[in-house]
């Protein structure tokens, strides 16, 4: 764990200043009482509108998460707060057979997770993700999921009820090739080789996996872009995708001080590079524009990933449409005749 460094909180009109050096940062657990579990993205540039985050923060830590500034929301930090002080929903299963149970859901796709990865460590003891996929397969619900977890290993008999009942697709985010690297910027992630052999296991019962090169930071790892896409498909990967890093508010001061201390030599060409495909910003906010980036630089970086994934195998159109199969346990089609 990091020594506890973290931004001042815009939505705290108080800030301690720390008289001494600040401590170590040490896991705290937090128990959440929401009365809903499903959260709705009105963003149009998002393939979803539906996500379940059954943990606020993660243990992950990674440097360049976009996630890390909706944890100021709680009062926290978006720094070493986002990963060690992190937000547990223990009814998510409940609250999610209960939204299922109201009329008025129609039975959409669901992501897990839409912000912090429903696959890390703490989910190993507390299974609020294994239990709200049972939801999902008694509801016959689709279902997505983001992770760097190898703990979804744990879950592959849930994953193959639902690829059963309805359909479900397990994305892999796996941004850099080298161990080295990717420990400097997701310290307490799974390696890169237990990813792939996750993603190896679950392709192989049959599961539709994916890899997420997300994000990409332009002078640090579009370079491993055509690996990874060999790798993935060589796993049994059926799609692939990317994004450009985004820093949205505080954590663009928490990835850069990061980046800074883990690649000295490196940090000055990773802001010029963001710079150029950023059109002279270090980020863009805007519907459509904030995950891909423009200029010459990031058209290479575009035809590198297209050319990388044909090579490799992937099919052109590797996404299908989601089958409408929701319906409630118990509840059968009566026929009049």
């Amino acid at each position: 764990m990091r020594q506890i460094s973290n931004l001042p909180n815009p939505f705290e009109s108080q800030h301690r200043d720390l008289l001494e050096p600040a401590g170590t940062a040490e896991l705290e657990l937090y128990v959440d009482d929401s009365r809903e579990i499903l959260s709705r993205n009105d963003s149009p540039d998002l393939p979803f509108r539906w996500s379940v985050n059954p943990y606020r923060g993660c243990f992950h830590a990674c440097a360049y998460c976009y996630a890390r500034p909706s944890h100021e929301y709680w009062g926290f930090g978006s720094g070493t707060d986002f990963e060690s002080k992190i937000v547990v929903k223990k009814d998510a299963p409940r609250l999610l057979r209960r939204a299922f149970d109201k009329q008025s859901w129609p039975g959409e796709l669901i992501v897990f997770s839409g912000n912090t990865d429903c696959y890390q460590p703490l989910e190993a003891e507390y299974g609020l993700t294994r239990a709200c996929l049972e939801v999902c397969a008694d509801y016959r619900n689709p279902v997505g999921i983001i992770t760097k977890g190898s703990l979804v290993l744990r879950d592959l008999n849930v994953l193959v009820r639902l690829k059963r009942e309805t359909s479900v697709l397990v994305y892999f985010s796996i941004p850099f090739s080298s161990d080295d690297v990717a420990r400097k910027v997701e310290p307490h992630v799974p390696s890169i080789t237990k990813r792939f052999a996750a993603m190896k296991i679950l392709s192989d019962a049959g599961i539709p996996t994916g890899i997420s090169i997300a994000p990409v930071i332009p002078g640090l790892n579009e370079d491993d872009i055509p690996e990874l896409l060999d790798r993935a498909y060589c796993a049994g990967a059926c799609t692939a995708t990317y994004s450009l890093l985004r820093l949205s508010g505080s954590l663009e001061s928490v990835f850069l001080e990061r980046i800074g201390e883990a690649f000295p030599e490196r940090i000055g060409k990773i802001i010029n590079r963001l710079r150029e495909v950023r059109g002279g910003t270090l980020t863009e906010s805007r519907f459509f524009k904030r995950q891909a980036g423009q200029g010459p630089y990031w058209e290479l970086i575009e035809q590198l990933f297209a050319l990388a994934k044909r090579r490799a195998g992937f099919p052109k159109d590797d996404m299908n449409a989601t089958p409408r199969t929701f319906r409630r346990p118990g509840v059968e089609q009566v026929s009049l005749f």
